[in-house]
C-alpha cells in the first residue's frame, strides 16, 4: 500500500527536522509515554518538564481527541502523572473501534486565545493538490469541507505567497498575514519534499512569537521509501486505533519488503474460526466480502493476500504464519481455512501450493486437534497440478480438504465452508494443461486469420479511431474536425500493433508472441525489446513452431528510431526506474499507449506521468497492474494467463463484451466469467490497483461505447476514490447507452470496526461516498446492472447478454478453431509430459531449491550442526556423514600440507607465474599443474601400493624386496631433507591424532614396519606425508563405519585421496601468489650462473 498514517509524534517530528519553516516554535519538545515509561525518571530525563506548563493526549491515530475528554491542558507534571494514571492501559470506544490507551504525547503547554487558533491541511488529488485554510481553528472548527477557503495547486506547480495571501488568508489579520504565508509555503514544500498524501494541522497558532502546531494529523506515501530514506530515518506505522499491532504483521510485512511478490496479513480477530490465505490483492477483498456477506463477518480472523508469483519458501513462510495463529486457541464449531484466489496470469500455482502444502504437512498435528478444513479454489499455469498436490495433502494427513478448479466459481468455496450451500463430489480433473493444446478440428493445418472485428459482427471498413473526449453515437466523420494533439485514441490496439518491451521479461514477450500465432496475426506484435544492462543484441524467441529473433537494445532512442511502427511500450522497470524509462518514453510521438507494469510507484511520480500523458495525448495503463488484452489482436505482458487459459476463456479471437476493473487477477477471472457467460471478450483492461492509475474507468467505458463491435460494458469497481461516480453521471447523460454491468468490491469494510488497508494501494474509503456499499447503490439508482453480490455477478452477465441476443444486438458466431502452438519444453517437463535423458547426472549438490543442499544435507544444517570444512568435505567427495574424528583429520591434513615452501615445484611455477603479471587463477593453475607422482600426488600411489600389499598377505620384506626387484620406487617412502633422525614433525602430529581416534590402524602399522626396513638402509627412506595420509585414509575408509570395502577401495581407485593434497595446496599456492603482489616483484629470469649451458661441440659439414 503507498498512504500509511503516522503517529503525530512523527509527524511533528518531521516539521521540527525542516530547517525552511523558520518561524515553527517548540521544536524537539515532547516526550513519548508508554506503560513502560518510568514516570518518576521522566523529570530526570526531560528537565523542561518541571518549569513548563503541559499538554497530554494519546499519540494513536484518534480523531476528535478534544472532543472525547483525551487531552489534558495546562497541567504541571503532578498532573499530568495524575491525568496519565486515570488513561493509561485504559480501554475505550471510538465510533466501532475498541481499543486501549497505551500510547502518549507530552508537549509544552502554548497559552493563547481563541482568535489566535487557525486549521491547515493539505491532501492530493489525481490533478492537484489540494490546500484548505479557515482562520478559525480548535476542537470547534466545525465542517471545514463546508466552510473553508480552498487552493488547488495542479500536480509539478508551485505555491506562492501572492497565491496564498489572496486566496487563503482574506478573513485573517494583517498582522499575521506575512508570517502565515510563509508558513504555509514552507510546509507545503515540505509536504512535497517528503511525500506527504496527507498533512492536517488543527489548530495551528499563531502569538507575537512565531507558529506553533498543536495538534498533527499525517499520511505518507510509503512507496516513496527509497526516495526519502535518509529524510524519514525509520518509520514505524501505527495500526489504526482498535487493533493491536501483531509481531505476525510484522514478520509478514519484512517478507514482503525483501520481496518482489505482494505478502499481506492483517489480523481482525485472532480468536475467529474462519480464516483466509488467498492469492491476489483483488481476490482477497472478494472473498472477504463474500465471507461477511454471508454473516461471517464476527468471525473472519485475518485479511491477507499473497501475489506477484512468491516463491515455494515465500508461501511456506506465509502459510507457516496463518497456520501458527490459527491453531493456538480452539474454538467449539472446529475452524475453515479458505485457501482462495482468482485465476493467475503468471503465478505457478503448483510452484506455490508446494509451499502450503510444506506448511500443511508441518502443522498436521495442530489443525487435526482444532478440526481444521481447508477449501481450496484456485485456477491459472499448472492449477491442476498444484490442485492434485493439495488433494493428496489432505489424503495422506486425514485433515478434510475440498480441492476445486476453474470450473467452480470463485467464491463458492466460502458458502460450502459456512454451510451455505452443499460440497459437490467433482469428477477428478485433468492433470496437466495439455488438452487445452489440441486443435479442435485435428487440421495440422494453420486455419485463416479468426476476425478481429466483433464475435457477432463482421468486420467493417472503417476503422477510423474518433477521440477519446468524442460525443457518443457521433459518427467518426463528424468527429474528425474535434481531434487535436491531446486527443486520446478510442482503438488502443489492433491485429498490427507493434510495442516495445522495456526489461528482459522473457516469458512474457513469449507469451505475447503464442497469443499472436494462435490469433493468426501475421507479425508478431513485439517488435523490440529494451533492456539497458547490456549490449545491442539478439534474442531467440518462438513464432510458432519456428524461432525467430528480437532485437534487443541498450537505449530506447536506438529502439525506437530503428522501430517507427512501435506505438505501445510495455514497461517491466522496476519501481524506482518506471518514472524514468516512462518519462523517456514519451518523449517520442510515435508512443501512444503504455502499459507499466511495476507495484509500488510513489503517487507523486504517477500524478505528474499522468499530467504529461494527458498533454501528450498518451494512454497510461498502470501502474501496479497485469495489463490488458484484445482477444485476437494483442495482448499486454502476462495477461490472460498462459496458453491454456487463453484457450479455454476464448480470448484467440473477439467476443462483444468489453470490461474494465481494477486488479489483474480479478481481469482473468472476468475472462472465464465472461466466456462461459456469452459469447466472450471483446477487450479488457486491468487499470491498476494505486490510488491514481493513468486512466480511470471512464476513460476505458467512453472508449467502449464508442467502439461498434461491444455490446456490452462490465466494470468491476473497488473501494477507495469515486471514479465510479462518473460512469453513473454518463448513464444519467445518455453518455454511455450500452448496457453496463458492474460491482464494486470491498463491501466488508463497512462491516469492520476499524480502517483496513486492502491488497491494493487505492482499495481504502476516505470518506462515506468511497465506500463499495455506496458506490453499488449509486450506480444501480443510475441505471447500470449491479448483482445483490460478486457471487451473482456472472448470473448478471448472461441475463444481459442473452436479452442482448434475444433482440438481436448480438448474433453470436460460429466458432473458429485456432492454430495449434506447440507447448514449450520447460512447460512440458514442469507439467510431466516428457522425458528426456539428461546431459549431466549429480548426486552431490542440489542449488534448485530454496535452499542449498550438500548430498541431502541443507546447507543451514551444516552450520548448525558446526560440521566444520571436514564434514562438508565428507558430503561433497564421499556422500557421508562422517564422524567428528573424521573430520578433523581431513582438516589436520588440509593443514599440513597447505604449503611446505616456496622451493617446491608447484609453489616455484606459482611465483613465476605471479610475477609474470598472471592473474591468480593462472597463477594457481600453474603450480597444480606440477602435482604428479613425484611432487605431492604420491597419496592415491601409496595408498595403492601398501593396500595391494598388505591385502595379498605379502610381508613387509617382501614387499620391499619386490619392489626392488620389480625396479620400482616405493610410493610415500622417502624424503629429500627429513630422515629417522630428522623427523618430519608434520607425520609425527598426524601419527599421534590417528593412533587416538582411528578404531583400526592395520595399513598405517604395516606402512610403519616398512618404514624400518628402509630407513635401516638410508635414514631418509621414511613414511612421509604423502605416504602417511594415503595409508591412513584407507584405513579411514575401511573402519569408520560409513562405507563398505568395495567402496572404500573404489575412492582409492578414483583418485580422491590426491585430492587432500590439491586442496590443501591451493591455499599455499594462493598465499604465494599474495605474497608475490604485495611485494610487488618483477618479472623473474633466471640466474645465468645456476644454469649449466652444454651445447654440442662445433661440427663441420
Amino acid at each position: 500500500m503507498s498512504a500509511k498514517a503516522i503517529s503525530e509524534q512523527t509527524g511533528k517530528k518531521f516539521l521540527y527536522n525542516n530547517n525552511t519553516l523558520a518561524a515553527l516554535q517548540n521544536r524537539f519538545r515532547y516526550v513519548n509515554v508508554t506503560p513502560a515509561t518510568d514516570l518518576n525518571r521522566l523529570a530526570q530525563e526531560h528537565p523542561w518538564l518541571l518549569t513548563e506548563r503541559l499538554v497530554v493526549k494519546p499519540d494513536q491515530l484518534i480523531k476528535r481527541r478534544g472532543k472525547l475528554g483525551l487531552v489534558g491542558i495546562n497541567l504541571d507534571l503532578q498532573g499530568v502523572k495524575e491525568w496519565l494514571k486515570g488513561h493509561l492501559m485504559k480501554e475505550i470506544t471510538v465510533g466501532r473501534a475498541k481499543g486501549v490507551l497505551k500510547n502518549f504525547l507530552i508537549e509544552p503547554f502554548v497559552p493563547h486565545t481563541q482568535d489566535e487558533e487557525f486549521y491547515v491541511c493539505i491532501y492530493a488529488t489525481r490533478e492537484a493538490d489540494h490546500v484548505l485554510f479557515y482562520h478559525e481553528g480548535g476542537v470547534e472548527v466545525g465542517d471545514v469541507d463546508a466552510k473553508a477557503q480552498r487552493l488547488a495547486v495542479a500536480v509539478d506547480d508551485k505555491l506562492s505567497d501572492a497565491q496564498v495571501k489572496e486566496q487563503l488568508l482574506t478573513h485573517v489579520p494583517d498582522d499575521k498575514k506575512d508570517v502565515l504565508a510563509s508558513f504555509i509555503v514552507g510546509l507545503f514544500n515540505l509536504y512535497e519534499d517528503l511525500y506527504f498524501t496527507y498533512l492536517e494541522i488543527n489548530p495551528l497558532v499563531v502569538t507575537k512569537d512565531g507558529v506553533y502546531v498543536l495538534d498533527l494529523a499525517g499520511k505518507i506515501d510509503a512507496t516513496a521509501d527509497f526516495i526519502c530514506k535518509a529524510k524519514w530515518g525509520d518509520v514505524e506505522f501505527p495500526p489504526p486505533f482498535g487493533r493491536e499491532a501483531y509481531p505476525e504483521e510484522a514478520y509478514i510485512a519484512d517478507l514482503d519488503a525483501k520481496s518482489g511478490a505482494s505478502l499481506k496479513l492483517t489480523l481482525l480477530n485472532p480468536q475467529g474460526r474462519i480464516w483466509t490465505m488467498v492469492a491476489g490483492g483483488g481476490a482477497s477483498v472478494v472473498y472477504s466480502d463474500t465471507i461477511c456477506d454471508l454473516g461471517g463477518v464476527d468471525e473472519l480472523a485475518n485479511y491477507g493476500e499473497y501475489s506477484g508469483a512468491p516463491s515455494e519458501q515465500q508461501t511456506y513462510d506465509y502459510a507457516k504464519t496463518i497456520l501458527s495463529l490459527m491453531t493456538r486457541e480452539k474454538h467449539p464449531e472446529g475452524k475453515v481455512l479458505i485457501i482462495g484466489g482468482s485465476i493467475a496470469n503468471f503465478t505457478n500455482v503448483a510452484a506455490t501450493f508446494k509451499g502450503i502444502v510444506r506448511a500443511i504437512k508441518d502443522y498436521q498435528g495442530p489443525l487435526k486437534e482444532h478440526e481444521v478444513s481447508i477449501f481450496v479454489r484456485r485456477g491459472g499455469p499448472n492449477y491442476q497440478e498444484g490442485l492434485r498436490v493439495m488433494g493428496e495433502v489432505g489424503k495422506t494427513t486425514g485433515i478434510p480438504i475440498h480441492v476445486f478448479g476453474t470450473e467452480t466459481h470463485m467464491t463458492a468455496i466460502v458458502g460450502m465452508a459456512l454451510g451455505h450451500r452443499p460440497i459437490p463430489n467433482l469428477p477428478p480433473v485433468a492433470v496437466h494443461t495439455a488438452n487445452f493444446l489440441l486443435n479442435a478440428n485435428n487440421s495440422p493445418m494453420t486455419p485463416a486469420s479468426s476476425r478481429t472485428a466483433s464475435f457477432s459482427e463482421p468486420k467493417t471498413a472503417n476503422d477510423v479511431t474518433p477521440p477519446k473526449n468524442s460525443k457518443a453515437g457521433l459518427p467518426p466523420e463528424a468527429q474528425a474536425s474535434s481531434v487535436c494533439s491531446g486527443a486520446k485514441a478510442t482503438t488502443l490496439f489492433s491485429s498490427h500493433t507493434k510495442a516495445i518491451v522495456w526489461g528482459m521479461q522473457t516469458r512474457a514477450v513469449q507469451g505475447m508472441l503464442d497469443f499472436d500465432y494462435v490469433c493468426s496475426r501475421d507479425q508478431p506484435s513485439v517488435a523490440a525489446i529494451v533492456y539497458p544492462f547490456t549490449g545491442d543484441h539478439k534474442q531467440k524467441f518462438y513464432w510458432g513452431h519456428k524461432e525467430i529473433l528480437v532485437p534487443v537494445y541498450k537505449n530506447m532512442a536506438d529502439a525506437m528510431k530503428k522501430h517507427p511502427e512501435v506505438d505501445v511500450m510495455i514497461s517491466f522497470a522496476s519501481l524506482r526506474s518506471a518514472y524514468d524509462s516512462t518519462l523517456e518514453a514519451m518523449q517520442y510521438p510515435q508512443v501512444h499507449t503504455i502499459a507499466i507494469i511495476a507495484e509500488g510507484i510513489p503517487e507523486a511520480q504517477t500524478r505528474k506521468l499522468i499530467k504529461i500523458a494527458d498533454e501528450k495525448g498518451v494512454t497510461i495503463i498502470g501502474p501496479a497492474t497485469v495489463g490488458g488484452i484484445k482477444p485476437g489482436c494483442f495482448k499486454i505482458g502476462n495477461t490472460g494467463g498462459m496458453l491454456d487459459n487463453i484457450l479455454a476463456s476464448k480470448l484467440y479471437r473477439p467476443g462483444s463484451v468489453a470490461y474494465v476493473s481494477r486488479s489483474g487477477g480479478m481481469s482473468n477471472e472476468l475472462n472465464n466469467i465472461i466466456s462461459r457467460s456469452t459469447d466472450g471478450v471483446y477487450e479488457g483492461v486491468a487499470i491498476g490497483g494505486d490510488r491514481y492509475p493513468g486512466t480511470t474507468f471512464m476513460d476505458h467505458v467512453l472508449r467502449y461505447q464508442d467502439t461498434p463491435g461491444i455490446k456490452m460494458i462490465v466494470v468491476l469497481g473497488e473501494i477507495g476514490g469515486t471514479d465510479e461516480y462518473k460512469i453513473c453521471q454518463g448513464i444519467k447523460d445518455e453518455v454511455i447507452t450500452k448496457p453496463v454491468v458492474c460491482w464494486c468490491i470491498g463491501t466488508c469494510a463497512t462491516m469492520f470496526a476499524s480502517e483496513v488497508q486492502f491488497g491494493h494501494a487505492g482499495a481504502c474509503a476516505h470518506q462515506a461516498s468511497e465506500t463499495a456499499v455506496a458506490k453499488n447503490q449509486a450506480l444501480r439508482d443510475a441505471g447500470a446492472y449491479v448483482p445483490k453480490s460478486f457471487d451473482e455477478l456472472g448470473d448478471v452477465i448472461k441475463r444481459v447478454y442473452d436479452d442482448l441476443v434475444a433482440k438481436g444486438t448480438i448474433v453470436p458466431a460460429q466458432e473458429v478453431p485456432p492454430p495449434t502452438v506447440p507447448m514449450d519444453y520447460s512447460w512440458a517437463r514442469e507439467l510431466g509430459l516428457i522425458r528426456k535423458p539428461a546431459s549431466f547426472m549429480t548426486s552431490i549438490c542440489d542449488e534448485r531449491g530454496q535452499e542449498l543442499i550438500y548430498a541431502g544435507m541443507a546447507i543451514t544444517e551444516v552450520f548448525k550442526e558446526e560440521m566444520g570444512l571436514g564434514g562438508v568435505l565428507g558430503l561433497l567427495w564421499f556422500q557421508r556423514r562422517l564422524p567428528r574424528y573424521a573430520c578433523q583429520f581431513i582438516e589436520m591434513c588440509l593443514m599440513v600440507t597447505a604449503d611446505h615452501g616456496p622451493a617446491v615445484s608447484g609453489a616455484h611455477n606459482t611465483i613465476v607465474c605471479a610475477r609474470a603479471g598472471k592473474d591468480l587463477i593462472s597463477s594457481l593453475t600453474s603450480g597444480l599443474l606440477t602435482i604428479g607422482d613425484r611432487f605431492g600426488g604420491a597419496l592415491d600411489a601409496a595408498a595403492k601400493q601398501f593396500s595391494k600389499a598388505f591385502d595379498s598377505g605379502m610381508l613387509p620384506m617382501e614387499f620391499v624386496n619386490k619392489m626392488k626387484k620389480d625396479g620400482k620406487l616405493i610410493m610415500g617412502i622417502g624424503h629429500r631433507v627429513k630422515s629417522i633422525n630428522n623427523p618430519d614433525m608434520r607425520v609425527q602430529i598426524l601419527k599421534d591424532f590417528v593412533k587416538q581416534h582411528f578404531p583400526s590402524t592395520q595399513l598405517l602399522d604395516y606402512a610403519l614396519e616398512v618404514e624400518k626396513i628402509t630407513t635401516s638402509k638410508k635414514p631418509n627412506l621414511i613414511l612421509n606425508v604423502d605416504g602417511f595420509i594415503g595409508v591412513s585414509f584407507v584405513d579411514l575408509l575401511r573402519t569408520c563405519g560409513g562405507f563398505t570395502r568395495d567402496e572404500a577401495d573404489e575412492f582409492v581407485e578414483i583418485g580422491a585421496l590426491n585430492g587432500i593434497f590439491v586442496l590443501g595446496r591451493s591455499m599455499g599456492f594462493i598465499g604465494h601468489y599474495l605474497d608475490q603482489k604485495r611485494l610487488k616483484q618483477g618479472l623473474y629470469r633466471h640466474p645465468w650462473d645456476d644454469i649449466s649451458y652444454v651445447l654440442p661441440e662445433h661440427m663441420s659439414m
